[in-house]
């Protein structure tokens, strides 16, 4: 695989998209979990308190257990992620708490936390988009969205 910066039109356009699209996604991900961690968060964290917060997407505040929360996160969640132990340390900062039926609740000092991260996100969405232009990065998306499309993908969005 060629990887030099410097490669003209006509090599990158025989590069696999594949490729390309895995080295992106890893280096997104370890990008943004590295800043939410120097912010004392996880990214499952973060989920986990979106997922449980009444403003975001649970607007009914119904508690959730682990396997719903799992499923409510199938397409996003990576495979190393352990909700489970994720969970326990939300529980242990007070963010969460536990009923009899083993469905978790966001608390307050919860959704306080939810709130620190979320204002940090456009902060990370800024360093990630630096140096490219709305109209690139839009065409990126519209690109990739058409070769899902041309393998048969589905889009969720």
């Amino acid at each position: 695989m060629i990887t030099n910066e410097r490669l003209t039109d006509a090599e990158l356009a025989s590069q696999p998209a594949a490729y390309w699209t895995g080295l992106v996604y890893e280096s997104l991900i370890a990008f943004t979990r590295a800043r939410q961690a120097e912010l004392g968060h996880t990214q499952p964290g973060f989920w986990l308190l979106r997922n449980l917060s009444r403003d975001d997407i649970s607007p009914d505040g119904e508690g959730m257990t682990i396997p719903q929360l799992r499923q409510a996160m199938s397409t996003y969640l990576r495979p190393e992620d352990d909700l489970a132990a994720e969970a326990e340390v939300l529980l242990e900062r007070g963010w969460l708490t536990r009923d009899d039926d083993g469905r978790l609740w966001i608390t307050e000092a919860g959704e306080e936390a939810r709130l620190d991260l979320k204002r940090h996100a456009p902060a990370i969405t800024a360093r990630i988009h630096d140096g490219i232009a709305e109209a690139d990065y839009v065409t990126t998306l519209k690109v990739l969205r058409r070769l899902i499309r041309n393998t048969g993908g589905t889009l969720d969005a």
